[in-house]
This record gives structure tokens, sequence and C-alpha cells, in this order.
């Protein structure tokens, strides 16, 4: 049989670059994060493969109220969605709720060995 006629162009056969990035949910975002992240991740979601996430992991390697924590992390994830970020372009998730995250961590920390991180 002949083959299928692909009328797609070079540019949307093209595989994007990916982008993964989130910011610490340790009180309300701020001026810093969207001047220093969040504005760029908006510019860049119809350029790149992209996935933002609200790293409330990070969050508790310091003194947190877990209440607080919880409620700063939902608050991240809107702040997201105002400064503009799409989860239909986009997909924002909560680091905490994807557990292959931390058990990719937890393999990656055993089989790595500490001079080849120095």
């Amino acid at each position: 049989s002949p083959a299928e006629f692909d009328a797609s162009s070079d540019s949307e056969k093209r595989k994007k670059d990916r982008i993964l990035s989130g910011v610490q949910p340790t009180g309300s975002l701020h001026l810093g994060n969207y001047l220093g992240a969040i504005r760029q991740w908006v510019k860049y979601q119809d350029d790149y493969d992209s996935y933002f996430c609200v790293v409330d992991l990070h969050a508790i390697t310091v003194p947190h109220e877990p209440k607080k924590l919880s409620k700063d992390t939902l608050s991240a994830a809107a702040t997201y969605i105002a400064a503009g970020i799409d989860p239909q372009k986009s997909p924002i998730f909560i680091q905490s709720q994807v557990s292959a995250h931390a058990e990719l961590t937890w393999l990656l920390n055993c089989i790595t060995p500490m001079n080849w991180l120095e």
C-alpha cells in the first residue's frame, strides 16, 4: 500500500526541549520569584515542553509549620496560574504528590558516590 502523506511541517515535527522548574513554598511568593523565574516560565511555555511544580519537599529541609506549608503550597500553585502559566500547555504539580520524585531521589542517592558530586 502507498505510504501515507504527512502534511505536517518540519517545525511541527521538531521535538521541543523540556523545562522542569519549581519554587519552594516557604512563605508567599514575591516579586523576586516573579522576576527571577515565573515571568520567564510564562514567556517560554509555548517554546518548550514545560512542567512546573511547587517543590514542597525541598521546603521541609528547614523548620516549618505543616498547616502553613500546605496553605502556601496551594497558594504558590494558584500564583503560577494567576501569573500566566496555562496548565493546558504546561502542567503544574505539587512535588510531594508525585511519589516517583522521592523514589528516584532515593535511588540516585544510593548509587551516586560522594566523590562524583565533589
